[in-house]
């Protein structure tokens, strides 16, 4: 890796808003160490080295303080300071919660909350500790909302935007900027993967990945506090941010419902 580049971890980085996210990394002149759970991450890989980036991975299950321990003995390994932390691992989970595996529950929590907070407290002390840094957080607008059937997933967005936002607080009089990234569905493999191809939402137009993460990369190099992509995503969050919870708990229910997508 060139010491002339600055150096990026991004999480959940073989897909979706991730890999549009490294992506943004490497055509900024970035080099990166770039992880996710599956074997895609080294397609992702040969696709950011032939962008000029130099480019490690790591396969971990980043829902495990094991997976999360792997993934940060790998930055000390490359023996670079990380200058951008991009944060965006995530698992969503659709169904009514009575009705979901509690295994498969909890994996949502500990990939989006645990793992996720874990790994910005071991690389935020050692970005405090040099007074510069940069992290991105991938929340979401489904944050602002009671998600039913998707009360798990909505709730650690609710944390990780909230999170968010103190933590950049805290941080008000250093050299540390922390973002947040909400966006609202986008076209990625979440909904197939969250078993909410049978809903109104998992079946909708979405926004476009490259789009939403360039719009992320952008907030935090300037070092904006938060981001929310679209405009339609924009009137929704404001919107939220009105009405009674339990209002937009019924009005969560009519596109995430299973057997709620049009014909």
């Amino acid at each position: 890796m060139s010491a002339n580049r600055q150096f990026a971890v991004v999480t959940g980085a073989s897909t979706g808003i991730g890999l549009e996210l490294a992506k943004c990394c490497a055509r900024e002149s970035f080099d990166l160490l770039i992880a996710a759970d599956e074997p895609e991450i080294e397609t992702a890989a040969t696709e950011m080295r032939a962008m000029g980036a130099v480019v490690e991975t790591v396969q971990a299950d980043l829902s495990t303080i094991e997976g999360v321990d792997r993934l940060y003995e790998a930055t000390k390994r490359i023996g670079r300071p990380v200058d951008a932390l991009l944060a965006n691992a995530g698992r969503g989970l659709g169904h009514a919660f009575l009705d979901q595996d509690f295994n498969q529950a909890r994996r949502v929590i500990d990939t989006n909350i645990t793992g996720t907070v874990y790994l910005i407290h071991k690389v935020g002390n050692d970005m405090r500790r040099r007074n510069a840094g940069r992290i991105l957080i991938t929340g979401s607008i489904a944050g602002f909302t009671p998600g039913s059937f998707q009360a798990v997933y909505n709730g650690s967005k609710a944390f990780l935007d909230s999170f968010s936002f103190a933590i950049r607080e805290e941080l008000r009089d250093t050299k540390l900027t922390v973002t947040c990234l909400m966006p609202g569905a986008t076209e990625t493999k979440f909904f197939e993967r969250a078993g909410m191809m049978d809903t109104a939402i998992g079946t909708s137009k979405k926004d476009d990945a490259a789009e939403v993460a360039k719009t992320g990369f952008d907030a935090m190099m300037r070092g904006d506090g938060d981001v929310v992509t679209g405009l339609k995503n924009k009137i929704q969050s404001s919107v939220a941010s009105v009405l009674p919870a339990g209002v937009l708990a019924r009005q969560h229910r009519q596109h995430a419902e299973p057997g709620s997508a049009k014909s």
